[in-house]
């Protein structure tokens, strides 16, 4: 199966999965999917993949989601909800990083044949959580920021509109502050490697990817609607 029918097929699983966590947990279970998705999305960044013909970094899908939960926690339950989801991935990410870093250092013994993998998977997230946790700070609070101008200018009207409009500036904020300090500014090597025409191919084909995940996302926010938790 190739990458891009693929990635269709993760997108509707990852957004089932955040209204099934709604669905079944409320408010918790967008605080755990959020706490979920920011952890996995550092994760399957290191998976390096072509989409339609452009090199792009995986992650894209997951991490959307992250601005779903909160724009269906602004619209439910207001902005400090929101804001408190943000600050949970937050912490979660910044717990994993450091749990990995002490888990990484332990020597393994020498029947231990896993160790290497994790070592490449997890030693360079710290690089990734610096630049993922400034870019993910400054995206999801303007998103949390923007979902709820929109809905005051529109008077509560309009949901696609502020849904659409509030994420997809965000994910452009994030993009372009992620790519410039991982690629960039704390890995130069990658300058040498791929050149900054290909940096900007990854910024420019991951942001492509999250634009299509905003619009698609649509219509799991108004489900989301009809679910009523208590």
């Amino acid at each position: 199966m190739n990458n891009e029918i693929l990635w269709f097929i993760l997108m509707f699983v990852n957004f089932m999965g955040i209204i099934l966590a709604y669905r079944f947990f409320g408010k918790t279970g967008l605080y755990a999917w959020i706490a979920m998705a920011i952890i996995l999305a550092n994760i399957q960044v290191a998976k390096i993949i072509r989409f339609f013909g452009f090199v792009t970094a995986m992650g894209n899908i997951i991490y959307g989601t992250t601005f779903l939960a909160t724009d269906i926690l602004t619209e439910k339950y207001g902005v400090k909800e929101a804001r408190k989801a943000v600050f949970i991935g937050f912490f979660a990410l910044i717990m994993t990083t450091v749990i990995m870093q002490i888990t990484l250092a332990f020597t393994p013994d020498k029947s231990d044949t896993l160790s290497p993998a994790l070592e490449q998977i997890f030693g360079f997230m710290p690089d990734v959580t610096i630049a993922s946790l400034t870019a993910y700070l400054i995206s999801q609070l303007h998103d949390v920021w923007a979902f709820e101008f929109w809905k005051r200018k529109t008077q509560g009207k309009h949901l696609w509109l502020r849904n659409n409009a509030s994420t997809m500036v965000s994910q452009l904020i994030d993009n372009a502050t992620f790519t410039t300090l991982f690629f960039v500014v704390f890995n130069p090597q990658f300058v040498d490697s791929l050149g900054f025409q290909g940096i900007f191919e990854i910024f420019f084909t991951s942001y492509i990817m999250k634009f299509i995940v905003a619009i698609f996302d649509t219509p799991f926010i108004y489900l989301s609607k009809k679910i009523d938790i208590d």
